[in-house]
């Protein structure tokens, strides 16, 4: 019998290779991550909809495939939650908002739709931030998404269900979305990796780009959508479904270039790395400090990297960041569905729609992002990697925007993830990968960005950092059977 233990047991790489061999069935796989589902979001509230009819007819479709001989996928029989901004054919999809709680999509978004003809087994969607306006698992909708390391702290978000999915063990993939940081901040939040491919790589449509969903709509210059694993190489495993060009994204490159399973093996690499574990005169917590420190001394002691502290390129751009945000968005349409219905959104969201933005604003933030970009590349030119804290701060309190203070130093709640969101304006690869865990147990996130489209470095000394200081067996108390 395939119990929920020795489920719990499996990545993705070893559901697909079991279920294409015929050890394992995809309809008893579905069923345990089904159980795990509903089991997990009884406490925690990952999940905005468990998709039980659909994952279990899909399971059989997948069985009944294998048994007629048909060649199996990638991805053969694994169970994937899909994040709640991104669009699900036949599965309600809400983007965390009353506005749109009974909305039903038509068609999946490219991504999932690469996933399905894969194999994978989408079990359902998971919580966000209200359109994914924040860092944390909390909207108007549904219950707010709790940390499993510490129920009474923020998971982290926007992709705040996605990441508590797979870090107990619900699946051993997910899917986010990350526009400044969603995938990347939940990841360190949860004990686990997550990564953004270079812009372009993983093709967005048509969600985020449908100019028929206002408030869904918009972030398409900063946008991204990667995956949330336990393990380097089930992220590999998933951008080699995910990515690829495809003529309804414009912004879509040919990623030909990158064999991606090949790319997350641990080779020993010789690399000159940037530490900068301050950006912009911003505080950082002591314990995180501590240990992404000694995480960046793996590197150097264990790796032979030559590693140099140093100051980031540019400062705190988050003023520039936050007129990108606001020009992705389609604010009118946004306002149209809100008016007289005021009371059914978030009061950050309320906030950021009554800014009186000016075209010169937007002028200004666009030649501003110019100069960031070419400081980035510039910078790059001496690096192969840039290291920072992934989060300034520990998760906080539910419920909350931010920490309100780091290190003693009040903050505003934009204040706590000062090195996520530039490489969302640049498009650099980017991913979090655990530093190690405080004394009280929490998790700490290292971030990794790479120069631009050099996203095979940056997965091969993740991969190489997982092996070395390995995470995969430390897991929060809400993941046992």
């Amino acid at each position: 019998m395939f119990t929920l233990s020795d489920y719990l047991q499996l990545d993705a790489a070893g559901i697909a290779a079991g279920t294409s061999a015929g050890l394992i069935k995809p309809t008893e796989i579905a069923a345990r991550s089904l159980e795990r589902a509903e089991a997990v979001n009884k406490e925690l509230h990952a999940f905005t909809f468990i998709a039980h009819d659909q994952a279990i007819d899909a399971a059989r479709r997948i069985e009944a495939g294998l048994a007629a001989g048909h060649p199996a996928g990638p991805l053969c029989g694994v169970p994937v939650a899909v994040k709640d901004l991104i669009l699900t054919k036949g599965m309600k999809t809400t983007f965390g908002s009353r506005l749109y709680e009974n909305y039903v999509p038509e068609q999946d978004d490219i991504v999932v739709e690469r996933l399905r003809d894969a194999g994978a087994i989408i079990i359902g969607k998971t919580n966000v931030a209200e359109f994914g306006y924040g860092g944390v698992g909390h909207n108007p909708l549904f219950p707010t998404t709790c940390n499993p390391w510490n129920r009474e702290l923020t998971s982290g978000g926007s992709s705040a269900g996605s990441a508590v999915a797979v870090a107990t063990g619900v699946c051993p993939v997910a899917l986010g979305s990350d526009g400044g940081g969603s995938v990347r901040l939940p990841a360190s939040f949860n004990g686990i990796f997550g990564i953004k491919a270079s812009m372009g790589r993983v093709p967005l449509w048509p969600g985020c780009r449908d100019e028929k969903l206002p408030g869904a709509s918009g972030w398409e210059t900063i946008e991204h959508i990667g995956p949330l694993t336990r393990t380097v190489a089930d992220a590999a495993l998933m951008l080699s479904v995910m990515t690829g060009p495809d003529a309804r994204d414009r912004h879509s490159i040919p990623c030909c270039d990158i064999n991606w399973q090949q790319a997350a093996s641990p080779d020993p690499v010789l690399l000159r790395l940037a530490y900068c574990p301050d950006w912009g005169g911003l505080p950082l917590d002591p314990e995180v400090r501590a240990i992404c420190n000694q995480a960046v001394d793996v590197f150097a002691s264990e790796f032979g990297c030559e590693v140099q502290v140093t100051e980031p390129p540019f400062g705190w751009e988050i003023e520039m960041y936050r007129a990108v945000v606001a020009a992705d968005t389609d604010i009118e349409g946004l306002k149209n569905l809100i008016q007289f219905r005021e009371e059914y959104v978030s009061r950050g969201l309320q906030t950021f729609l009554e800014r009186k933005w000016t075209a010169t604003e937007f002028q200004n933030a666009n030649i501003r992002r110019k100069a960031v970009v070419n400081a980035m590349a510039r910078f790059m030119e001496t690096y192969d990697l840039l290291l920072t804290p992934t989060v300034s701060c520990l998760p906080f309190s539910l419920d909350m925007d931010g920490p309100g203070t780091i290190d003693g130093r009040p903050v505003d709640d934009d204040a706590w993830t000062p090195a996520c969101f530039p490489s969302n304006l640049t498009g650099q690869p980017s991913a979090s990968l655990p530093a190690g865990w405080t004394k009280s147990g929490l998790p700490v996130g290292l971030q990794l960005t790479g120069r631009h489209l050099d996203d095979a470095l940056v997965l091969q000394t993740a991969a190489r950092f997982e092996v070395e200081k390995p995470w995969i067996d430390r897991r929060p108390m809400s993941f046992k059977a």
